[in-house]
């Protein structure tokens, strides 16, 4: 099957797994097919559950228990906070490509010296008779010795240029020594730099000296005189290449070797040697064999390939010997016979070396330089015949034995069926040339090695010949279609295929027009560039560029197939100024900008990947290039990019901002004024401020790609902008008179004045703000500032500070003239406010760019654990010890500026600093550079302002190089399963189903008194929750400063404890797994509203953040804290949010994306919350004024009911569905202690209501499966009921270590398939409890 058609059936087995750039990480992949199924059908799942018949309820009824949806499973989940991964360095762009030649070489003079002296033997020659006498294919008797001797030198000069026709040859014939002085320093003077070819023939002189001397002539012929080797070496210099053709050649190689040293570490002058045979070895006399046999490999291989090859087969019965001088066609024709001979010499010579060499000495001596290329393949022939003639050729560098490759059997074969056909060819010059089956042959071997090779077995041996092959019109698209899939097998086949040389060849089939071969080509340009950036610089002088221009405008073209052009093309203008100019000229905004407009209105469903590399390409041609961005902007860019903004795949997303940043101006010179500056125009102003607003529209994105990217091109923003945002956010710093607080929004809040415990950065929602419109101010919950000033240990605590702050806001005015504002003053307060919002974003990454681009306009934070208060000024900061990296760590505001700031900053502030999160203004006036280089500066970056650095300080985008790595895995491979996770989940589905049958049917008498097991946990303000894991004997637990810890209770270790974030608020709210059947994530959702997923949480310090949002903004006025709850569904794979907010927040995970915010329809806030764990999209909530909402989110009017069971106005503690698959049966506990039961669906009113507790329940849990719930109070009680309302048990505190006494119950959670209940109390304890019926583990 073409790579062709077979990337269209495995794109469109598997779209959603390429699509969305992930999908290929090891053990995931059995989710594959079924995730995006099971979401689609998983609500007629659980309806035929209830209303199926018999057949299917089995299979119904375990779809709805089992969920099968998984999430957060993709590539960009791989990568922890803390690992590079997330930056795109894992298998991306490799900055130093091994396979590239350092530099090509040229041999650009030959010098050909014969010493020969016909009809005079040497005296140490003793010639057998009869005897080799042919020379250059001449026999030199045949005519008078000085013709001979001209003909042989012309004959072998013809040979050599057949090789090399560009160089310049020089012969010298039976030459003194003066005469070969004089040409070897003609020819280095020739050739200059380029590499000089030093041929000898002694076969008319005696052997070499010991030492290593050569033999030439006296001007009489009378003598022979030495040559030395150091006179010849220094008369050549390097690069050179010699080729001794006479006996004892070794001698020679060994007194170059000790001439330079060879032996110790290796010379580093270019020298190569080629030498005919040993030490003791003469030359073959048989007369089989020419005299210059050695010559004769080299220059002349087919001839005296099939010369020798014929003697020895049974062909020599049938063909005269003198047909091979007349076998038809030319070297280069490769459709002749002699043309298709040379080629498959050259293919198998090539595979021999790049198979037994090292691959650099292979590139070195095979890649390098032509001429010494063709030298060297001939090589290998010369030692194969040779060696049949006891003779050992010898090169420097020297090569391992070859004569016994098997691939000589293959070139014997081909050479047979060529000479069997050679009769007929050269009797009837008309008949048709047969061409040799070797190449197809070869190609079948390589499909086979495709089929079972890897990484880890012997790399393919036909690797050279499919490079050949390519060479072929007949075989060049099969020849492709192997390499593509050779290639997609990794980032090493990519890299051997590049040594082998196949990169000259592919990039010169850009320049063909076969439409059958744009798709391969394609994917290996694609393949790669993954790996190598740096071809960007060949395609552009190549004009490669256009190739892909054209191919992503074609018709007719895959999403897929197009997704990777724009790749290459994002490759090509990466940092490369020509490329973006080449590519501006090409109209490559006009072809991006027009898919991305076609994909908007008429595809519902546009291929993500597609999507997501046009925003790439395009953000990669702005990036750094004013004219671009000028074309991008004129060309409406925005309108086209803005409503990818909203697309379901985070990495679109992502993409898209990034795309949008680099349109954004970072007005960089310093020195400029703002006026001075281009913004005069109007249409850019625009365009800015229409970018920006819909940037702050994804600022609170559930995806930290997304985020990542916003706070990238904030910075990018704040660098233009730098003045205004700095009025924005001084304002918020400075005692506003009331006017002025309800016209600004407030982006700090006060706990109480009395304490500096500060700026919890609960930002209202992000609205756009058009022009005209106000930001609404929310309350601060204290006098303006509080008694103790807002920035409590800063110069603004301080009333003399306040007149100077606003001097210091005109002294950054340049000369004193007021800027004109350039957008509207909402926008950068909201841009202000965004900032604070990513500074202090869940996730340490995020936030640490947040930080950064806060630093840009001015705000520093600095950050101190919460230290006891000390007379002195500075120590808190001794004492504070801060696990982020990236945080200023100044002593204080003071201690910073002294002696640099005026005299009226100097007042000593009235406390020390003891907050947790510390926002300074640093910066009203612009930085000195003298202030910035001392090394106590206190700055969370490198300085600011100064104009040569300024650029280093922006922070880089990731999308890019993260997005890269998608190429480097496997693109063609199936997404089929291992079995070995297959295996485990149909484990954990089995395990479970048997324990839900077994909780459905048990008949509980009543939970044990006495805990199966009990935990200190070392809480020290208590736990706060608590969760059992469902299929190891594992209980995790939080406290109220989010400290998470996670315990075995059978063996009763602790496995592993971690911080869930380093400046805790108010507690952890929920804990919950995700993706439970398979390996499980823990979700962690504070009371703040951040969420943070964590994997290998029970490893001992090997977990790691997979995800981090915040899942509500803002909070209703009035309210104090925001007192987030949250709840997940599996079934849907959503996330439910709500508190002190007017609204439930729906979340889909999948997508990182908040989907809807459904009204809660209540004044109060929500205060409860519980998702159907078997019917998804349906979720109950309840609230502070005791009443309950049922709400069906697939629904375009999600409220289903409303009503309020429990008579009191106290709040709803606890909330749940009851077992079983009934729609809308719920349990609901309010803080008055009743427990009421209802049925939404069919009546407003309880069923049946339990008093509890009078007055003071605390925690409620409902097992998911066994009729059975458990309600605790603050009296220390623990109270057991079925659900007929019957009480099955109370568990009492009992004293229990060292008659301390326990606290009340703060939670209650059941295990989902096992009768187990986990207790936590206000102290530090956790208890595990069974049923009676149980045996205690």
């Amino acid at each position: 099957m073409a790579l062709g058609d077979l990337m269209v059936s495995r794109f469109s087995q598997s779209s959603v797994s390429l699509a969305s750039n992930h999908r290929y990480n090891d053990g995931d992949e059995d989710c594959v097919s079924s995730s995006s199924s099971s979401r689609m059908n998983k609500d007629s799942d659980a309806t035929s559950s209830i209303f199926g018949n018999g057949t299917t309820e089995r299979a119904a009824t375990s779809m709805a228990y089992l969920p099968q949806t998984i999430v957060l499973r993709e590539l960009r989940h791989e990568a922890s906070e803390a690992s590079s991964a997330l930056l795109g360095t894992s298998e991306g762009i490799v900055l130093a490509p091994k396979w590239r030649l350092k530099e090509r070489m040229k041999t650009g003079c030959v010098a050909l010296v014969l010493c020969l002296n016909i009809t005079v033997d040497p005296p140490d020659v003793i010639k057998i008779s009869p005897c080799a006498r042919i020379e250059a294919w001449i026999d030199p008797f045949s005519m008078a010795p000085p013709k001979a001797l001209e003909s042989i030198g012309q004959n072998l000069s013809t040979q050599y240029e057949r090789w090399q026709p560009r160089a310049r040859y020089k012969v010298q014939l039976d030459p003194t020594q003066e005469e070969v002085k004089k040409l070897c320093l003609t020819c280095r003077k020739y050739a200059k730099t380029e590499r000089v070819l030093f041929h000898y023939n002694g076969h008319g002189v005696p052997k070499p000296t010991a030492n290593g001397e050569i033999w030439v002539f006296n001007k009489n012929y009378t003598q022979y005189i030495p040559l030395s080797i150091s006179e010849l070496d220094s008369w050549l210099k390097t690069p050179s290449i010699y080729v001794f053709d006479c006996s004892a050649a070794r001698m020679i190689l060994n007194a170059f070797a000790e001439l330079h040293d060879w032996g110790s570490s290796g010379s580093s002058r270019d020298c190569i040697i080629l030498a005919a045979c040993d030490v003791h070895e003469t030359l073959p006399q048989s007369v089989e064999f020419p005299a210059d046999v050695f010559t004769a490999c080299l220059t002349t291989p087919i001839k005296m390939a099939l010369k020798w090859f014929c003697r020895r087969s049974l062909l020599k019965e049938i063909i005269n010997e003198s047909l091979i001088d007349r076998i038809p066609g030319r070297q280069n024709d490769r459709k002749t016979l002699l043309g298709e001979l040379n080629w498959i010499f050259t293919a198998v010579t090539d595979t021999i070396a790049w198979n037994v060499l090292p691959h650099e000495l292979f590139q070195r001596l095979f890649r390098q330089d032509l001429l010494v290329a063709s030298l060297f393949r001939n090589f290998l022939l010369a030692e194969r015949i040779m060696r049949s003639a006891n003779c050992n050729p010898i090169s420097h560098p020297m090569l391992p034995p070859t004569h016994q490759h098997h691939m000589w059997d293959a070139w014997d074969m081909a050479a047979e069926i060529c000479l069997s056909h050679l009769p007929q060819l050269v009797l009837d010059p008309n008949a048709e040339f047969q061409p040799s089956p070797f190449f197809t042959e070869q190609l079948t071997a390589f499909e086979v090695w495709l089929d079972h090779g890897s990484e880890h077995k012997k790399p393919p041996e036909q690797l050279p010949i499919v490079l050949q092959v390519l060479l072929s019109q007949c075989h060049r698209f099969r020849a492709l279609v192997l390499l593509g899939r050779f290639l997609d097998m990794g980032s090493w086949a990519v890299d051997l295929a590049l040594s082998v040389g196949i990169f000259p060849y592919v990039l010169k089939l850009l320049q063909t027009t076969t439409n059958e071969l744009r798709q391969i080509l394609v994917f290996i340009w694609t393949k790669i560039l993954a790996l190598d950036k740096s071809c960007q610089i060949d395609l552009v002088k190549d004009g490669g560029h256009t190739y892909f221009i054209r191919f992503l405008d074609s018709s007719g073209a895959f999403p897929e197939q197009r997704a990777m052009a724009a790749f290459v093309l994002a490759v090509i203008v990466d940092g490369h100024r020509r490329g973006q100019e080449a590519c501006l000229e090409a109209n490559l905004i006009g072809v991006c900008l027009g898919h991305l407009e076609a994909s908007i209105p008429s595809d519902p469903q546009p291929e993500p990947l597609f999507l997501q590399w046009l925003c790439l390409c395009l953000g990669k041609l702005w990036e750094d290039f004013m004219e671009a961005q000028i074309m991008g902007r004129e060309a409406n860019a925005f309108q086209k990019l803005a409503p990818l903004l909203s697309e379901p795949q985070p990495e679109v997303r992502a993409a898209a901002v990034f795309a949008l940043g680099t349109l954004v101006d970072i007005g960089f010179d310093s020195s400029k004024s703002v006026v001075e500056d281009e913004f005069d125009d109007d249409e850019k102003i625009r365009a800015e401020e229409a970018i920006i607003k819909s940037l702050l529209d994804v600022v609170s994105d559930g995806s930290p790609l997304v985020r990542a990217e916003v706070a990238v091109a904030l910075a990018r923003f704040a660098f233009g902008h730098k003045q205004h945002l700095k009025s924005a956010a001084s304002s918020y710093w400075k005692p506003q008179s009331s006017s002025l607080l309800t016209s600004l929004p407030s982006i700090a809040k006060l706990h109480d004045a009395g304490s500096a415990k500060l700026v919890s950065l609960h930002m209202s929602p992000l609205t756009r703000a058009s022009t005209d419109s106000q930001p609404v101010a929310t309350k601060i919950s204290s006098s303006p500032l509080g008694s103790a000033g807002l920035m409590n240990g800063s110069p603004l605590s301080d009333d003399s500070s306040l007149h100077s702050d606003s001097g210091i806001m005109h002294d950054s005015v340049s000369n004193g003239t007021v800027q004109q504002r350039l957008l509207d003053n909402a926008v950068y307060s909201q841009c202000v406010r965004a900032m604070f919002a990513l500074a202090k974003d869940p996730c340490p990454r995020i936030a640490s760019l947040g930080r950064r681009v806060l630093s840009i306009i001015g705000i520093e934070q600095v950050v101190a654990k919460p230290s006891k208060p000390t007379g002195r000024l500075g120590e808190a900061a001794t004492t504070s010890h801060t696990p982020l990296t990236g945080l200023a760590r100044s002593s204080s505001w003071f201690d910073m500026h002294a002696g640099n700031l005026p005299l009226s900053f100097r007042t000593p502030p009235v406390s020390p600093p003891r907050t947790n999160y510390l926002l300074r203004r640093v910066c009203s006036l612009e930085f000195k550079p003298h202030l910035l280089g001392s090394p106590d500066s206190g700055l969370a970056d490198p300085p600011l302002g100064v104009s040569g650095s300024e650029r280093s300080l922006l922070p880089l985008s990731t999308i890019y190089n993260w997005s890269c790595g998608h190429f480097s895995k496997p693109l063609l491979g199936g997404t089929d399963a291992s079995q070995e996770i297959v295996t485990k989940r149909e484990e954990k589905e089995k395990f479970a189903l048997d324990h839900i049958a077994k909780c459905q049917h048990s008949s509980m008498s009543k939970l044990s008194n006495n805990p199966i097991a009990n935990w200190d946990t070392r809480f020290e303000t208590g736990t706060k929750t608590a969760l059992l894991h469902p299929f190891s004997p594992i209980v995790v637990a939080a406290d109220e400063n989010e400290r998470i810890r996670v315990w075995n209770y059978e063996e009763a270790t602790l496995l592993n404890g971690f911080d869930n974030h380093d400046f805790p608020d108010k507690g952890i709210s929920k804990l919950c797994f995700v993706n439970e059947l398979d390996d499980s994530f823990l979700l962690v959702a504070s009371c703040d509203g951040s969420v943070r997923i964590w994997k290998n949480y029970a490893t001992k310090g090997k977990q790691k953040l997979v995800t981090g949002f915040s899942s509500i903004q803002g909070h209703k006025p009035g309210a104090r804290d925001l007192n987030a709850v949250v709840d997940w569904q599996q079934q849907s794979g959503y996330l439910y949010a709500s508190g002190e907010v007017s609204t439930v927040a729906l979340w889909d995970l999948e997508k990182e994306q908040l989907v809807r915010s459904i009204p809660s329809e209540s004044e109060c806030g929500v205060t409860a919350l519980s998702a159907s764990q078997v019917h998804g999209g349906q979720v109950a909530a309840g609230f502070a004024d005791g009443s309950l909402r049922l709400y069906d989110v697939r629904s375009p009017d999600p409220l289903v009911c409303a009503t309020r069971p429990h008579q009191k106005v106290e709040r709803v503690v606890g909330l749940s569905f009851q077992p079983g698959l009934d729609l809308a049966k719920v349990v609901s506990a309010s803080q008055a202690g009743d427990i009421q039961f209802l049925d939404l669906r069919t009546t407003k009113d309880t069923y049946l209501t339990i008093d509890a507790h009078r007055g003071s329940l605390t925690a409620l849990a409902v097992h998911r499966h066994a009729p059975i719930i458990a309600s605790g109070s603050a009296k220390q009680l623990i109270k057991v009921f079925s659900l007929q309302g019957e009480q099955l048990g109370i568990i009492r505190y009992y004293p229990s270590f060292m008659a301390q006494k326990i606290g009340s119950v703060s939670c209650l959670s059941f295990h989902p398939y096992q009768v187990l209940l986990a207790a936590g109390a206000a102290d530090s304890f956790v208890s595990v409890y069974t049923h009676d019926n149980s045996q205690a583990r």
